[in-house]
């Protein structure tokens, strides 16, 4: 998940009882984590998958952080951060799908088990972290991180697929390998890694958390890694030390481009502060203003979502486009049910003024009274 200085699993996420465990399937020759069927509140629904642990699982369990939403046919994808109890999916990164944005059915795992590059690089994690879904050059592109605890020691992989149905005689997620990595020696953290694509079709990746700050890198649109073995490093927002901001995006709208962050502090239920912060440029690699004028690399950014009722530390947030329509995703911490994370989904909506807000929540929040959009 994404994890800056001080980010640690929940002391207490939700539980729902995991039913039989099921073995992993080999579809198109890639290994998934089998699904499983368990109700989760409004009709969605979470399970347990090959290597999630054995034995009495008390009920319910589910976890869902940093999710990225994307449609295939009449079918939303949503990919989120690995289990870190390993319960789901033995940490890996889990795939949920949706027919109308209310309802989420746990599906499985892009691997079976952690890439042995990402074991030999780090060791044995207990989950990858933070995907982004996307599709460009005939191929679904997921990048993902792994990393540890308070450490900028990390890595941003990508696997790619030619679809997402698993049903498909035709899925098959590939491991692309490392993306790009920092060490104990860089002043940021390569972790959070989200594509930018531009009007031209050009590819960047976004990225950071903590340390100096959000980050961007320049890709080949063809191989969906760095367009050279040295690529500069740009950067887009800081705040003053410990530079509480990750999770960042960037999404392009009527002749600019927004940086959507989480500021402040997650991963710690009810008591998470995380909200969605904005600005924008007319170029991709910055400078990142707010309304008021104030760079991003100095603590600028309009707030975009906070906490909402029970909705409490909004974050990780990214946008899905589809047509003239825009969707803000992002996990909550659910105050009805034990600050329990979930997704939620909200219509972003385009002022005259060219800046974006929310509309009404789509995904059902149990005891909630915000009417659903």
């Amino acid at each position: 998940m994404k994890t800056g200085m001080g980010r640690t699993p929940l002391s207490r996420v939700a539980l729902v009882s995991a039913l039989a465990l099921a073995g992993a399937l080999l579809v198109g020759g890639s290994a998934v984590a089998a699904p499983g069927s368990v109700a989760r509140n409004a009709g969605a629904t979470a399970g347990s998958a090959t290597g999630a642990k054995t034995g009495d699982i008390p009920s319910p369990y589910i976890f869902v952080h940093d999710p990225s939403m994307a449609r295939e046919g009449g079918t939303y994808y949503l990919f989120s951060t690995g289990d870190p109890a390993g319960v789901i999916g033995n940490g890996n990164i889990q795939i949920r799908t949706s027919s109308n944005l209310r309802q989420w059915t746990y599906t499985g795992t892009v691997f079976a088990t952690k890439p042995a590059w990402i074991t030999t690089a780090l060791g044995d994690i207990p989950n990858l972290w933070a995907p982004d879904i996307s599709f460009f050059g005939g191929l679904w592109h997921l990048y993902y991180a792994g990393s540890s605890f308070g450490s900028n020691n990390s890595v941003i992989g990508l696997a790619t697929t030619p679809t997402l149905d698993p049903s498909s005689p035709r899925y098959h997620w590939t491991d692309r390998g490392l993306v790009f990595s920092s060490t104990s020696s860089d002043d940021y953290n390569a972790i959070d890694p989200s594509l930018v694509s531009t009007p031209g079709g050009a590819k960047w990746l976004v990225f950071g958390s903590y340390w100096s700050g959000i980050k961007l890198i320049a890709l080949d649109a063809a191989t969906g890694k760095p367009a050279s073995s040295s690529p500069a490093v740009y950067s887009l927002a800081q705040r003053p030390a410990p530079d509480a901001e990750e999770g960042a995006g960037i999404t392009y709208h009527d002749g600019y481009y927004y940086l959507i962050v989480s500021f402040d502090t997650c991963c710690a239920g009810i008591a998470s502060t995380y909200r969605i912060m904005v600005g924008r440029s007319a170029t991709v690699t910055g400078p990142y203003v707010d309304p008021a004028g104030t760079s991003m690399m100095n603590s600028g950014g309009m707030e975009l979502q906070g906490s909402d009722e029970g909705m409490i530390g909004p974050g990780s947030s990214s946008v899905y486009a589809d047509g003239s329509r825009s969707y803000l995703v992002y996990h909550y911490y659910d105050a009805f049910e034990n600050g329990d994370p979930w997704v939620q989904v909200r219509p972003l909506v385009w002022l005259p003024s060219g800046w974006p807000v929310t509309g009404q929540p789509l995904t059902p929040v149990p005891g909630s009274s915000i009417p659903l959009g």
